[in-house]
Order: structure tokens, then sequence, then C-alpha cells
């Protein structure tokens, strides 16, 4: 296959990829809001479903534009090394600073501590503060569920969470959540002091 056909194979892959992507990220964003949980979905697709190809769909994308840039390599380090004359070694070292500078960038978030959000008042609770019994809580689990996972009986939760005494106990704790003025992390605190 001549190069400039290959070229424009992947130059025009990673297009058609970029315009899926912006279009799963407008679904994220705009049609399936967040706390909508499984009962929406687009072509049987839920949020979570949705989140799932805009992954897969950022992985290929980042294909794509690895393979561009492995075809266009010697142009572009003949750019970086310019001509050579004194001080031209500057510009390819700017060049290897700026790209170790941005994996650097992008890394961090995924090498960062994770911390739970207290939304009522915009706390952050590290991690790794809470127990693994905090940890797995969900806003997807019913009250007995969540009083199981606690090792509490649900008696417990629903005094502490000032809930009505005949609530039924397979109301899931996202929703309880927004009827009832209470967080997960509320929840997920609740359990972390009984342990």
């Amino acid at each position: 296959m001549k190069r400039s056909n290959l070229n424009f194979l992947v130059d025009s892959a990673a297009f058609a990829v970029f315009v899926f992507l912006v279009v799963t990220g407008v679904i994220l964003k705009f049609l399936l809001p967040a706390g909508g949980g499984h009962s929406v979905t687009i072509w049987g697709l839920d949020r979570h479903g949705w989140g799932d190809v805009h992954f897969w769909l950022s992985v290929g994308f980042l294909a794509a534009c690895a393979f561009h840039l492995y075809l266009h390599w010697k142009w572009i380090f003949a750019v970086l090394r310019g001509r050579p004359r004194e001080g031209s070694g500057m510009r390819l070292g700017l060049g290897v600073l700026g790209l170790a500078a941005l994996l650097a960038i992008a890394a961090a978030p995924l090498l960062s501590p994770i911390a739970h959000v207290d939304e009522s008042v915009g706390n952050a609770v590290p991690r790794w503060d809470l127990s693994a019994e905090a940890e797995v809580i969900r806003g997807s689990m019913t009250l007995s569920a969540a009083a199981d996972t606690a090792g509490v009986a649900v008696e417990y939760l629903v005094m502490e969470l000032g809930l009505p005494e005949d609530i039924p106990t397979d109301e899931r704790l996202g929703r309880l959540g927004r009827t009832y003025g209470f967080t997960l992390t509320e929840v997920r605190e609740l359990v972390e002091t009984l342990h």
C-alpha cells in the first residue's frame, strides 16, 4: 500500500472515531444525566454502557493518533532537530521536555489519591480513611443490603438516617437520599464510625 493511502486511511479512521467520541461525550453530558441510574437508556444502553463505549472509542482514537505519529516520526524528529547549527540541540531538548511534561500532567490524575466528597458541605474524605465496608456502599444498594454490608440492623440505619420507621427496606439508597435529604457520603461515614 502506498504511504499516502495509508496516511489517508489512518487519518480518516482517527477523524471518524473522534466524531463518535464527541457524540458519546454529548450523550453522557446532556442526554443521560448523572444519577439517572439504569432507568434511562438510548439504544438499550444506560449511562454506564455509553461510558464504556466512550472509553473504548477514546482508546481507539489514542491508537489511531499514535499510529499517525509513527507514520510521521521522521518528519517530527526533523522539525524538532532543526537544521544543524549551534544550539540546534536545544530545540530537540525542549521537544523532549514538552513531551515529558505532557505525559506527567496526563498521568497525574491517575496517580492521585481518590477522595469521597460530602455533597452537603464540600468536605473531601480521603479514600483510605474509609473502611472496606463503607467503600462498597453504593446508591444502587437497597436499604437492607446496605445494612447487611455494614453488619448492622436495618432499624439502626433507619433511625440514624432519620427515615420513617415503616420505610420499605427494598428501597434503593440513592432514591432514599434524594427523597430524605442525605448523601451516600453520610451513609459511608456512618458505617465507618461503626468499625
